[in-house]
């Protein structure tokens, strides 16, 4: 028997700590009872439903995608403009994009409605790295380089760089390849911008073991048998958490 919330987050409603809200908020039922205590457990032949409707287990479904700058990572977007999402064509399940990239950067996407893999991606617990390619206004100088990697403060606190590399020179600015243990809302620009260097591109081209490797920007493809049972080997370090 499942808990409910992992239940409920296989069956591509969200992210675990998504689906203890809905538990929470007397949304879910189990055989026609509501239930709102976290700890509760669902069999197989048990009936579960969400606001009324019948939830099933989906067949997970892992889909790489290189965002072109432009597109936003939201399922919903009342102005209407471009989403990732729409990138992954003939989808009958409900995916959603892991972690984000603002609108102004491009590069590896993952999108999936496996809730309680993407919550291990994304959660600092496990430090998943995610690599950048940036180009940034100017030259850093070593110094710079050294400040990223000891750390700088932000309004959320001390955040830092797990690697910095100086790759190349383009005119007035200079390639880096930065990695990231922890990510936070445009969290290298706003690093940049502390040492006076403005982000000009900003494209991520790993997460964890997948590469975004010769992808086309705007093109998708399934992961492989191999990346994803990489991406699962991830979550198997995860000890389950008590609920609060």
């Amino acid at each position: 028997m499942d808990r409910l919330n992992k239940y409920l987050a296989h069956a591509g409603l969200g992210s675990r700590r998504h689906c203890e809200e809905l538990i929470r908020a007397g949304r879910v039922s189990i055989d026609g009872q509501v239930v709102t205590d976290l700890a509760t457990r669902v069999g197989p032949e048990q009936a579960v439903e969400v606001d009324g409707e019948a939830i099933r287990p989906e067949k997970f479904v892992y889909w790489l995608v290189n965002k072109p700058r432009g597109y936003l990572c939201t399922n919903y977007d009342p102005a209407g403009r471009p989403r990732a999402v729409d990138l992954v064509p003939h989808l009958s399940e409900r995916v959603y994009t892991v972690g984000r990239l603002d609108e102004d950067s491009e590069g590896l996407l993952l999108l999936t409605n496996d809730g309680d893999l993407a919550n291990k991606l994304m959660h600092p617990r496990f430090g998943v790295e995610k690599t950048y390619l940036v180009q940034v206004a100017g030259s850093p100088t070593a110094e710079d380089l050294g400040k990223l990697r000891e750390g700088v403060y932000l309004a959320e606190g001390h955040v830092k760089a797990k690697f910095v590399k100086r790759l190349r020179k383009q005119g007035d600015s200079t390639w880096l390849r930065i990695v990231l243990a922890e990510g936070k809302n445009r969290e290298i620009r706003r690093m940049l911008a502390k040492l006076e260097h403005k982000v000009m591109r900003l494209k991520r081209v790993g997460i964890g073991p997948l590469d975004i490797g010769n992808l086309s920007t705007g093109k998708c493809r399934p992961l492989t048998a191999r990346e994803s049972k990489a991406l699962r080997r991830i979550a198997e370090f995860e000890t389950e958490e008590e609920p609060e």
